[in-house]
């Protein structure tokens, strides 16, 4: 893969308060956090990416203009690659560090293995993508790729160089995440990145719609920048890159005897009773044990409305020759769910789940049991950690993943570097 420094455009630290101006991607944003974010500082990076009002491409224009006129945007004095590392706690104690860095890449079509998707995208925001680039001329958020590099070239020979300095920011975002970041604009050092990625293809962790839109772009802008797009890198070897699964939750009515009766033909079912007082011990062995199972034999939990019991599934043997799906992707619990239960046994059809028309994709556990407790959802199907590997084999097979398959946490910060594409 060919990547280059960026010749960047960073927020002026000595004007503005960086803590004030970032803020998470834009396909996260509610329509609350995108209120708050406004109020936080009137050059929160949200009114680029996420502009309110009915003129909003051509307003995020405008202030994107302005803010470079005033100096609250300003550019880096050399082209630079910037050393990324997220440290958090997990629920359960553990402290992560995951590392990776933002560079920019060429763009590459799907068709040459260089850069493989693999979950499916949809053309609402991919539109609203590309009337953004073409209206600023600008990337303003970072692709996520995975390479695999058993080596740890970069962590190895450029880490440790760097992380006893003084970063470029230290931010600590609305998760609790610890955002640090260090700029590297020493040739020799960029040429490490640059070796390290040169024979390698990369999985599109997140942001399938603004590569698809990068793509586009690329098509029809003469400018040799456009040509590239901003992307952050992490290793697939690193033990930190956590993948979080996306749980379906069923908020079509459907009573539970139903349902229960319609997973049994395929799925072998254990339960956990529970009450008013043990709830929250047991269902923190119900999730134990779904990861647990899932090591061994296709497995996921579900949780119904006015049911004091979680029901661990475990797929029989034989069930996936039942599976219309290419061989690669009867091994994903995702792709049995959606085939078997809710094709199947549910009719939902493949635009009311790509609508998410009686279905719900949740990426928060405790969202995924809240909605039943709260009423509003009438089964949670509780989905275990997706494996890297099985990424890997679908997508180099050229097949993809079903919507919204996968979580990679933590989400990586909008107004950290912008990538000017002219």
């Amino acid at each position: 893969m060919d990547i280059k420094p960026i010749d960047a455009i960073v927020y002026n630290q000595d004007k503005v308060n960086i803590n004030e101006v970032i803020a998470p991607p834009y396909d996260v944003i509610t329509s609350d956090l995108q209120e708050n974010l406004y109020k936080k500082s009137p050059y929160n990076i949200v009114r680029l990416i996420l502009t309110k009002g009915d003129n909003r491409y051509e307003d995020a224009k405008k202030f994107f203009e302005k803010w470079l006129n005033e100096g609250i945007l300003i550019h880096t004095k050399k082209p630079c690659i910037f050393y990324l590392v997220q440290k958090y706690t997990t629920e359960n104690g553990k402290k992560i560090e995951r590392k990776g860095f933002i560079a920019k890449n060429k763009i590459e079509k799907f068709e040459s293995k260089k850069v493989l998707p693999h979950e499916f995208t949809m053309g609402g925001p991919k539109e609203d993508r590309l009337k953004l680039t073409k209206s600023c001329e600008a990337n303003f958020s970072q692709i996520f790729l995975v390479y695999n590099d058993p080596e740890k070239q970069i962590e190895n020979k450029i880490a440790s160089k760097y992380l006893s300095k003084k970063p470029f920011i230290d931010t600590i975002d609305d998760n609790g995440v610890q955002n640090i970041v260090y700029l590297i604009d020493d040739e020799d050092d960029i040429k490490v990145f640059q070796d390290t990625l040169a024979d390698k293809s990369t999985l599109i962790a997140d942001g399938h719609h603004r590569y698809e839109t990068a793509m586009a772009y690329s098509e029809i802008s003469d400018s040799p920048e456009a040509q590239y797009v901003m992307s952050y890198f992490t290793n697939a070897n690193d033990e930190n890159l956590v993948i979080f699964p996306t749980h379906r939750i069923i908020t079509k009515f459907i009573e539970p005897y139903i349902l229960i009766e319609a997973v049994k033909k395929y799925f072998d079912l254990e339960e956990f009773n529970f009450n008013s007082t043990n709830k929250a011990k047991v269902k923190e062995q119900f999730v134990a044990a779904i990861e647990e199972s899932n090591k061994k034999v296709i497995s996921m939990g579900l949780y119904m409305k006015n049911v004091n019991k979680f029901y661990l599934l475990k797929l029989k043997n034989g069930m996936t020759d039942l599976v219309d799906a290419p061989e690669v992707l009867k091994k994903l619990d995702l792709t049995v769910l959606h085939d078997l239960i809710i094709t199947k046994e549910l009719g939902y059809s493949a635009q009311e789940q790509m609508a998410q028309n009686g279905i719900k994709y949740i990426k928060q556990e405790f969202e995924a049991f809240d909605m039943v407790d709260l009423g509003k959802a009438e089964a949670s199907f509780i989905m275990a950690y997706p494996k890297m590997k099985d990424i890997l084999d679908i997508s180099s097979q050229g097949y993809r993943m079903p919507q919204k398959s996968t979580y990679f946490y933590p989400k990586l910060l909008s107004g950290v570097v912008i990538n000017p594409l002219k």
